[in-house]
């Protein structure tokens, strides 16, 4: 008799308290309790090896509900890294957080994050804003950055259109005495 394929449906036996709080959640966050529960399972970091899942809990545990992103970026990503590099991150915060010296604190509060035998060096920033001044540091981050955890698409979509912009000839990459810097070109 051939096996039927799971239906992707099942029921999950929780204390009638904890299933009143998360109706609750789901309530104010105006959801469906599935949704709610669906989004709250959805394992950040899932693809990535230990450490890597580790820097995602790290990001997540700092910021709570306004993390937007984690995007590794620097050498490491682009495959230049030499035993003297750190592992560049990205941590991007909701508009409404502020981005102060308080969130690597709170970073540096739990002992030391390594990944693939590097010293993790987060960056805590807001999403770079569309059609704003053009900033090298974000360009630099749409070629080699790699998303590691995004709660929507923004992320991916925000350097989408800065990597499209750049294929465009709307920003270049200039360099003068070594120096990367980026421009919005003129027309």
């Amino acid at each position: 008799m051939p096996r039927r394929a799971p239906s992707g449906r099942f029921v999950l036996r929780i204390d009638p308290g904890l299933h009143a709080l998360l109706r609750e959640a789901a309530r104010s966050a105006d959801t469906s309790l599935n949704s709610y529960c669906a989004e709250k399972l959805a394992s950040p970091g899932v693809g990535l090896d230990e450490e890597g899942a580790a820097v995602v809990r790290r990001a997540i545990s700092v910021l709570g509900d306004s993390l937007i992103g984690v995007v590794a970026f620097g050498s490491w990503a682009r495959g230049e890294d030499s035993p003297e590099s750190d592992l560049d991150v990205l941590v991007i915060a909701d508009e409404a957080t502020e981005i102060s010296r308080a969130l690597y604190r709170r970073w540096d509060a739990e002992p030391g994050l390594g990944w693939h035998g590097y010293r993790v060096s987060p960056h805590f920033v807001r999403l770079a804003s569309e059609g704003g001044p053009i900033s090298g540091f974000w360009a630099e981050v749409a070629m080699d950055g790699l998303v590691l955890f995004e709660k929507t698409w923004a992320v991916s979509r925000n350097l989408s259109g800065l990597r499209r912009q750049i294929l465009e000839g709307e920003i270049a990459r200039r360099v003068v005495g070594g120096q990367v810097y980026w421009v919005r070109a003129t027309s």
